[in-house]
């Protein structure tokens, strides 16, 4: 059989990662002395790397090749991402530009999405760079992935800078503005965007229902969040997901309605550890303990393994309704029975649940016996416990060390300006106000809202920008006057 025959087997092989059959072909090639075929090299090379567990054989027969041509690297720079070896992906590339070959649209979208696995924006913007000198910029597909690197990294000025300029968006595009967004916590933003892409008459898929879900549990925007839930039940392809089942179960969580939660758990056909580890969360969050727990058992129960973000979030629904000797046994269990060392998110939640109940010495003996260095959420859960209790001397030890670690979050320093309040520490006080006005540092407002007809209203403490605001201040100020009234004189 003869190099295009060959070939052709091996291409057919590629939809089905046929392994057997390769090695086969590949043994072929061997034995009719045409292995320095450069097609045919090239093809073992992309076959190879599309089997699980066999880029490796990729890369041996891609160091034994005495002409590498550039679909051979860009093939082999693309399987390292695929498989998120993104490091691997990036030495590839600096030996691509060793022998003096330029990237083309084929290997931008690689090198953008492995700067974006590596948080490495530094990188990233050199190929941008390239891009624009290489006259790519306007290339669909190397434009959409420099706009999904820019929106992974949280540089969404740039994101929304490129995507503006786009002429054809397509879902990916939109997809990666829309997840970028969300991820940076503009849920609103990212509701906006949803909104652009539905008017230009593009449906949504299965990777842009689950940031949409999030935004919508964000911004407590229910109505949007019901929507997006009947689209998938009518979808008999979304519906059977399991990410988007746990994208609606958080949803319903954060906007307060558990019931429609455990009724979408319910009719999952598929669960997963996330599953059962989102429900878990959900009922911690709004305070029901108990139900965490029972949940937890129940999914031990069913042959499913906690995970790091299982028990982060059983520690987490045991520090929320006060469960202490439950949060103690999980905490121990965690290396004796299920051989998972705790972490830092871990000890922040013992550190809270302990703190928040007045156990600060034990909290503070936590943290010193950590292995390592304790982080600055562990730190502040034990400076908000100490807050809680006004405890002024293990309150410093931890807002000193905070200072340290994070110098310009001004919620330290509002939370020790606190604690020295309570405890008539007056000229402490005056001192920590200076330091603060010294480093220019602001309080961040905190926030209500509420959802009338579809509409989300936010509202900050001695927020005026509305023209309804003070009509509900006066309405308060009526209703706070006939409370105090003796009854029966309203």
């Amino acid at each position: 059989m003869g190099v295009v025959g060959l070939s052709s087997i091996l291409r057919n092989c590629l939809p089905l990662s046929a392994i057997n059959q390769i090695k086969q072909t590949h043994t072929q090639i061997l034995i009719n002395g045409l292995y320095q075929n450069l097609t045919l090299q090239t093809d073992l090379i992309l076959v190879y790397s599309r089997c699980n567990d066999h880029l490796n054989y990729a890369q041996y027969i891609f160091d034994r090749m005495t002409d590498k041509n550039m679909h051979s690297w860009n093939i082999l720079i693309s399987s390292y991402v695929q498989n998120s070896l993104y490091h691997d992906s990036l030495r590839m590339f600096d030996g691509f530009l060793e022998t003096g070959l330029r990237p083309d649209h084929f290997t931008f979208p690689s090198i953008f999405k492995a700067c974006a696995g590596t948080g490495d924006s530094c990188i990233g913007k050199v190929m941008h760079s390239w891009v624009i000198k290489l006259g790519f910029e306007d290339h669909v597909v190397v434009r959409s992935s420099l706009i999904d690197f820019y929106a992974k990294c949280e540089n969404l000025i740039d994101a929304n800078r490129l995507f503006g300029k786009m002429v054809v968006r397509d879902v990916v595009v939109w997809n990666s503005m829309i997840g970028g967004f969300a991820r940076a916590g503009f849920s609103k933003e990212a509701l906006f965007c949803f909104k652009g892409m539905q008017e230009e008459g593009l449906k949504m898929d299965s990777r842009i229902i689950p940031s949409i879900l999030t935004a919508c549990g964000k911004e407590g925007d229910l109505m949007k969040g019901k929507e997006i839930h009947g689209q998938v039940v009518k979808s008999l392809r979304f519906s059977r997901d399991i990410a988007i089942g746990n994208a609606i179960i958080d949803m319903y969580a954060k906007c307060g309605c558990l019931s429609n939660s455990r009724l979408v758990f319910k009719n999952m056909n598929d669960l997963s550890v996330v599953t059962w580890t989102t429900l878990i969360s959900s009922y911690g969050v709004n305070g029901k303990g108990e139900e965490s727990l029972i949940l937890f058992e129940e999914m031990i129960a069913a042959g499913f393994k906690p995970n790091c973000v299982t028990f982060t979030a059983i520690l987490s629904s045991c520090s929320h309704s006060g469960l202490i000797d439950q949060g103690r046994r999980i905490f121990n269990s965690m290396s004796s029975d299920f051989g998972i060392k705790p972490g830092m998110e871990h000890y922040a939640c013992m550190v809270d649940l302990l703190g928040r109940f007045g156990h600060l010495e034990e909290a503070l003996e936590l943290v010193k016996n950590f292995p390592g260095e304790a982080a600055a959420s562990v730190w502040g859960a034990l400076l908000g416990a100490c807050r809680i209790h006004k405890n002024m001397e293990i309150g410093e030890i931890a807002a000193n060390r905070l200072f340290e670690l994070e110098a310009r979050n001004s919620s330290n320093y509002i939370a020790l300006s606190n604690i020295y309040e309570s405890v008539g520490r007056w000229d402490n006080v005056r001192k920590l106000r200076s330091r603060m006005k010294e480093l220019a540092l602001v309080k961040t407002p905190g926030l209500s809202w509420i959802n009338i007809n579809d509409r989300v209203f936010r509202f900050f403490q001695g927020d005026v920008s509305l023209p309804q605001m003070k009509m509900a201040y006066e309405t308060l100020d009526t209703m706070s006057k006939i409370m105090m009234l003796p009854q029966g004189y309203e």
